[in-house]
Parts: C-alpha cells; sequence; structure tokens
C-alpha cells in the first residue's frame, strides 16, 4: 500500500507541478501571439481556462468509468504520457490555435485526478484513506507552491523552456508508473463500460444512490465553490486594500501553500483518530468560515495573513468527506464516483470566478456603508456554513457503518503492498 500511495502522492505533485511550471509564463506566450494587445491577450487566457475547466467536466467520468473497466494503472499512465506529449506540443506552438488545442488536450488529461484518487480508495484500509486523501490534497498544494517559483526562473531563460521542462516531468512519471506501479483494483471487480454512466450527467445519478451520498456530494460542491474566491480575487484584494506589491503578494501566496499543504499532510490522520471523520469535516469546515471572515474584515495586512493559519485547517473537512463517501459504493465504483466529484468540481470552477470577481467589482464600486470590499470573502463565509449546517444533518441521520456491499470489495487491498 505505502508504495502506490507514494506514487499517487509523486503522481499529483509533479502533475500539479508541471501545470504551476507553465502558470507565469502561458499569459506571455499568449501575450506574444497578440503583438502586445492586453485586452485581446486576457480575452484568450479567460477561454483558456474556460476549456480547461470545461474538458475536465466532461471527462473526469468518462476516465474514472474507463478506469473502473481496464484498472487505475494504465488510465494514469497514459494520462501522464498524453499530458506529457501535450506540453511539447505548446512548447513547439508557432500561434494560438496551437495553445488552444494545447489547452483542450491539458483539461482531458489533468482529468486523471480522478483516477488517482479511485487509486487512493483501492489501496487504503477505511481507517487509512482520509490520511491518503488529505496526502493527495498536500501534493496539490505543494505543486502549485513550488511550479510557478520553477517556471518563473526557466522562463527568464527561454519563455518555452518550462513546457520542455514539464514535459520531462510528466514522462518520467508515466515511466515509472509502468515499470514500478502496481494496478490497484482487481480484476474480477472491474466492470464493463456504460455509456450512460460515461458522461457526467450519467455519473452524477450514481450520487443520487445513497442519501448521504448525495448530501455530502452538495457539501463538496460548495466547499468548492467556497474556495474559489482565493485564486479570484486574493491578488486583487490584497493589493487593493492592504497596498501589498508583486513580493509581498507572492509571499502570503506561499504561506497560504505551506499551511493548506501541512495541515492537509500532517493533521488529518490524528485528527480522524481523535474526532472521526465527521468531527474532523465540521472542524475543517467551521474552520475555514472563521478564516473567510478574517479576511473579509481584516483592516490591516497583519490581520488578514493571521486569517490564513485559520483557513488552513478547512483542509480536514475534503479528505474526511471523500473518506466516506467512498465506503459508500462498491471497488468497482470508485473510479465513477470520483469522476462525479472532478465534475462537480469543475463546475465550481467554471461558475466561482465570475461570481466572485463580479462581486468584488460591485464591492468596491459603492461609497461609504455600500462600500464593502471583503464581501466576496463573506459569502464564501457563507457558503462554508451553510455547507456545515448540511454535513451535520446528513451525517447525524446516518450510520457510521458503511454497507456491507462496500465492505466486501476491500479485503484485496494487502495483496498489493510488495
Amino acid at each position: 500500500m505505502k508504495r502506490g500511495i507514494a506514487f499517487i502522492f509523486a503522481t499529483v505533485f509533479l502533475d500539479m507541478l508541471g501545470l504551476g511550471i507553465i502558470a507565469p509564463v502561458l499569459p506571455k506566450l499568449v501575450l506574444s501571439f497578440t503583438a502586445g494587445d492586453g485586452a485581446r491577450a486576457a480575452a484568450i487566457f479567460g477561454i483558456f481556462g474556460t476549456v480547461f475547466a470545461l474538458m475536465q467536466f466532461v471527462f473526469s467520468p468518462l476516465l474514472g468509468v474507463f478506469s473502473d473497466r481496464f484498472g487505475r494503472r494504465p488510465v494514469i499512465v497514459l494520462s501522464n504520457v498524453g499530458l506529457g506529449l501535450d506540453y511539447v506540443l505548446m512548447a513547439l506552438a508557432p500561434t494560438v490555435s496551437w495553445l488552444f488545442a494545447g489547452r483542450l488536450i491539458a483539461g482531458i488529461t489533468s482529468a486523471s485526478m480522478t483516477t488517482a484518487s479511485a487509486y487512493v480508495a483501492d489501496v487504503a484500509q477505511p481507517e487509512q484513506r482520509a490520511a491518503g486523501f488529505g496526502l493527495v490534497g498536500a501534493a496539490f498544494g505543494l505543486g502549485f507552491i513550488a511550479g510557478p517559483a520553477i517556471g518563473g526562473l526557466l522562463g527568464g531563460v527561454d519563455p518555452r523552456l518550462p513546457f520542455w521542462f514539464a514535459s520531462a516531468l510528466s514522462l518520467a512519471n508515466a515511466a515509472y508508473g509502468f515499470f514500478v506501479l502496481p494496478e490497484s483494483l482487481r480484476r474480477e471487480q472491474r466492470r464493463a463500460i456504460l455509456w450512460r454512466r460515461a458522461n457526467p450527467f450519467g455519473a452524477l445519478k450514481l450520487l443520487r444512490s445513497h442519501q448521504q451520498l448525495l448530501g455530502l456530494a452538495a457539501v463538496a460542491f460548495l466547499s468548492t465553490l467556497a474556495g474559489v474566491v482565493l485564486p479570484s480575487i486574493y491578488v486583487l484584494y490584497a493589493s487593493e486594500r492592504y497596498g501589498w506589491d508583486t513580493r509581498t503578494v507572492g509571499f502570503s501566496l506561499t504561506l497560504v501553500g505551506v499551511c493548506c499543504a501541512l495541515a492537509q499532510a500532517v493533521l488529518v490522520k490524528p485528527t480522524v483518530a481523535r474526532l472521526g471523520e465527521r468531527g474532523a469535516m465540521l472542524v475543517g469546515l467551521i474552520c475555514g468560515a472563521a478564516g473567510m471572515a478574517v479576511f473579509g474584515t481584516a483592516t490591516t495586512g497583519t490581520l488578514f495573513v493571521c486569517g490564513t493559519p485559520l483557513m488552513a485547517l478547512w483542509g480536514l473537512a475534503p479528505a474526511a468527506a471523500q473518506s466516506i463517501m467512498t465506503r459508500r459504493v462498491s471497488a468497482s465504483e470508485q473510479g465513477q464516483l470520483q469522476g462525479a466529484l472532478g465534475s462537480l468540481a469543475s463546475v465550481a470552477a467554471l461558475l466561482g470566478p465570475e461570481l466572485f470577481t463580479l462581486i468584488y467589482a460591485h464591492s468596491i464600486a459603492g461609497h461609504g456603508a455600500r462600500n464593502m470590499p471583503g464581501a466576496a470573502w463573506l459569502l464564501s463565509t457563507i457558503m462554508l456554513l451553510g455547507a456545515t449546517v448540511l454535513m451535520l444533518r446528513v451525517t447525524g441521520a446516518a450510520s457510521p457503518e458503511t454497507s456491507a456491499a462496500s465492505v466486501t470489495d476491500y479485503g484485496h487491498r494487502a495483496s498489493i503492498d510488495p
């Protein structure tokens, strides 16, 4: 099990590292293709972001169903190969159209994150799954912390060098997965592909198969949507309200990433052991709401930073929620479950930026009492409090025991730990 979890940690970390590496240089590359027209470049970059999220919405359930049929390992390996070749395509791109094709492919291949989560559900014992999902979340955050810094350094040498470096990482990860990674899903637990399950709307039907599953999926959606406020307005808000320069904003974002990664990598396991998964979710959601409230009401930059460790404890909730949800479906449905959750997350990624930037724009346009620059953060607080109430209702009515149908599929885990 440990080797499998270590590989998934490395896979997620390197995937996010690659995406982070190209983040500082992709906008500049787009700008170079528009003859310095900033407005047109911004519009194109916005389309790129929308297309990326849309591809994840469509292909997360498809890759999840494929992994339920063919196993997790081939889907993860082929996705890494596809992502590596996609970076080569973008490195060689002579026009914006090539970059657009690259973002399409990146959205598809990055949807393998759902399969990585299904792998964790396969190999981890029920009481260890929350910690496993916490490590995946930590890898996600660490990749985004290190990626932009590396990308900025490489981009200073050549704006296309980060794409080549990201490609090398993805292809090396694919090679490691091909030669080393053990398969986690036994052949007798695989099921035939039904195309009605392989689309976003069909995959979401799985969530209606269990009342608690549907409720927790709604909690996950609200939590994910609330979190979109961070990438949407953080830089604008800190710069406008506190007068921070680029360096200060960068350091503060690094602090956010480090705190979130530590919370998920270090605190999930002991918190779940002490409070249970429901208790960990409760603590995480309340701390997230409190942190967002601090962000929205802080009158100084120092107070704003003080909200970061509190907000980081929010990371306890998603890992615990995923752990509970994986026990409500069989081993042959883990890919479909993660695909459905991936589709919900992509919907949040599509809706959130427009929602929060629009609210922020209106909140700073007024005067006197109508000027409420922290309104977007407070909306996020309300979403998390709503998610907390819903979580308490859903989990309070359900037995903590897993169903017999879901338990019987997990006796094989020790056999894949070499």
